[in-house]
């Protein structure tokens, strides 16, 4: 909670909740809406208590004395002459699929006295697209929401079509009254009540459980296998923010299936938007991870290689071989009323999947996940060479989808990707970050193919393929007046000529020659790309910068570890020292937690970081940040 937003946010086991500052919930919906959330859509909409007809105010707000559990003292109004009557003790916590609340109530009073407590509650069902919406609306034809009382509380239910969701709520004690909230457009909420007796100086509890039964997963509470944690080695602030980001990743691991049908635990990419598996995200936090905990990269090559696309499908953007971009759960992937249910449209998680395969066996020596998946793998080259652009146009290309993302590298916002002037690039795109990636897979599919496929013909052809991508890389995207490389190439090979920070990608794929590659990172450290915290993704003094755009001008701190490990692989040590201490110190200002995203101010100009308005937090790639920085400086 910060002073800004007056709200906590407890999540464990792939179930978030946002609760008010009193512990409450009240239906709001835009950047941060409110509510208990599972599987992309909201089970608990309103959540309001009341004591003796008045809403108690918190002495002391809500506050999260762990990542799934707030405490919060409240009280009913009172003056120094007449103090309250009563002091409200809450506790709440989140588990899987589940809000727990104990509350306590404890009479000020001398003499016996009955308290009337009430609760008021609704489950809207929405889905986590509906509420970030802004003016858009989503049709739900046939969709119907009832209530019903059980003994021990209230069963809402959802249903339209062939989806059907719920939310039960179980009382202890049970309810003494049932009463429907008049005058409201929420036709299910209903106000529970109870008469508590306490006697004198005394108190009284009550017991409240939340369970959310979301479609698509059977009654029963889920599970997520907690991994063991490997703490990397070092005596200061950055072994700090390593526990806090292994903390992160430990609370946005979600299970999902694996190649086999096994169960695969996973690192969601964020909260509250994001927390559902992510090619890009995941791969690039499993790569960051992967010195530590060889685990979590091999549970997500077999979840990605599961979702690995087959068939043409212009709607999702699935090809033969193509690495998903997003799963979605929700209603409206549901009947495909957004494209997400299994959304393609990511140009960079194909080469990343083949990088994270190989540096697996890299880092492990275990052939087995590489043997296993040498299919999938092969797939995957296929779709580069093919679909992907490789053979066709030279590089690895996307088409601006008009239905989903504009933008198909990680950079995916609508103008990300743009000239100096602030003009979008046109399609087909060839974003240069993604041919290092593309050349980086070719290589290391080269070597498996070479010492565990056994078969080297595939492997001198995919070796050719790399060295040709690497000597036209050169030749099309070097811009010799800058001394820099293009951000990209479009639809008419012309130069996308913003200096921007994907060019950093390319120390670490290994595409550029030693010697551009220390031109490149001397440069990044100049004061227009160089914040004190962090490298902005686009240079300051560029007619589209802007310090809290998305894309243009803000920082992010995965993208920053994928900069130091290249500034590390070529030796640029100071450089590279740098950038981490930016880091660090700026995730010292944050509870050791680095967010997803900075606004790119420059660190002269404020004592602390300033925020990103709408950053996820936790993030899983910003979480495993800290890691690929203790691995870069390692290398040094």
């Amino acid at each position: 909670m910060t002073p800004a937003d007056a709200h906590v946010q407890l999540v464990r086991d792939a179930t978030f909740a946002r609760l008010d500052a009193a512990g409450g919930i009240s239906g709001t919906r835009g950047t941060l809406p409110d509510g208990l959330f599972l599987r992309d859509a909201r089970h608990l909409s309103r959540w309001h208590l009341t004591v003796d007809g008045t809403e108690p105010a918190a002495l002391v707000p809500a506050t999260a004395e762990t990542d799934d559990k707030a405490t919060s003292v409240l009280t009913p109004p009172g003056t120094r002459d007449n103090p309250p009557a009563y002091t409200v003790f809450r506790e709440q916590t989140v588990s899987a699929g589940a809000l727990t609340e104990h509350l306590r109530l404890v009479s000020n009073r001398p003499d016996p006295v009955t308290a009337r407590v009430e609760i008021t509650v609704d489950a809207d069902f929405a889905d986590l697209f509906e509420l970030r919406a802004d003016d858009r609306h989503y049709d739900k034809p046939g969709g119907r929401r009832q209530v019903q009382r059980t003994d021990e509380g209230l069963v809402f239910d959802y249903r339209r079509a062939d989806w059907h969701s719920r939310t039960t709520l179980v009382c202890h004690p049970a309810p003494t009254g049932l009463d429907t909230v008049r005058g409201t457009p929420h036709p299910t909420a209903r106000t529970l009540s109870w008469h508590l007796e306490l006697a004198a100086h005394g108190q009284a509890d009550l017991h409240l459980t939340v369970h959310a039964r979301p479609h698509g997963l059977p009654d029963g509470t889920p599970t997520v296998a907690r991994p063991q944690r490997r703490t990397p080695a070092a005596t200061d602030d950055l072994t700090r923010t390593c526990e806090r980001g292994l903390a992160d990743v430990d609370l946005l691991t979600i299970p999902v299936t694996g190649v086999d049908g096994e169960e695969a635990h996973v690192p969601a990419a964020g909260i509250p938007w994001f927390l559902t598996l992510f090619g890009r995200d995941s791969l690039l936090t499993s790569y960051f991870l992967l010195p530590y905990r060889p685990t979590t990269a091999a549970a997500t090559l077999s979840a990605l290689a599961a979702t690995q696309g087959r068939h043409h499908d212009p709607a999702s953007g699935e090809q033969p071989g193509r690495i998903v971009h997003e799963t979605r759960h929700g209603e409206l992937a549901h009947f495909r009323q957004v494209p997400y249910g299994r959304y393609y449209g990511a140009v960079d998680a194909t080469p990343l999947f083949l990088v994270l395969l190989h540096a697996h066996y890299e880092t492990t020596g275990d052939p087995a996940l590489a043997v296993r998946l040498e299919r999938h793998a092969r797939r995957a080259v296929d779709w580069m060479l093919t679909d992907g652009g490789l053979e066709k146009h030279g590089y690895l290309v996307y088409q601006p989808d008009p239905h989903g993302l504009v933008n198909q590298n990680w950079k995916d916002s609508a103008g990300a990707v743009c000239f100096a002037d602030g003009t979008q690039a046109e399609g087909p795109i060839a974003v240069s970050e993604v041919q290092g990636y593309a050349y980086d897979a070719l290589i290391r599919t080269a070597e498996l193919a070479s010492a565990l496929w056994r078969d080297e013909p595939y492997a001198r052809r995919l070796r050719e393929a790399a060295t040709a991508l690497r000597t036209r890389f050169v030749t099309d995207f070097w811009m010799p007046d800058a001394d820099f490389p293009a951000l990209a190439l479009d639809g008419n090979g012309r130069q996308a000529d913003a200096l921007t920070s994907d060019a950093g990608h390319l120390l670490w794929s290994g595409i550029l020659d030693q010697d551009r590659a220390r031109r490149v990172g001397e440069r990044l450290l100049q004061p227009d790309f160089f914040s004190g915290w962090a490298i902005r993704t686009l240079a300051a003094g560029q007619k589209p910068y802007h310090p809290l755009s998305y894309h243009r001008g803000s920082a992010w701190p995965h993208d920053n570890a994928v900069i130091v490990l290249g500034l590390a692989h070529h030796r640029l040590a100071e450089q590279a020292r740098t950038v981490a201490e930016g880091l660090v110190a700026a995730a010292a200002h944050h509870d050791y937690r680095l967010p997803e995203v900075l606004a790119g101010y420059d660190r002269t100009a404020t004592a602390r970081p300033v925020p990103y308005p709408h950053s996820c937090s936790p993030q899983a790639w910003a979480a495993a940040t800290p890691l690929a920085l203790r691995t870069a400086l390692d290398m040094l």
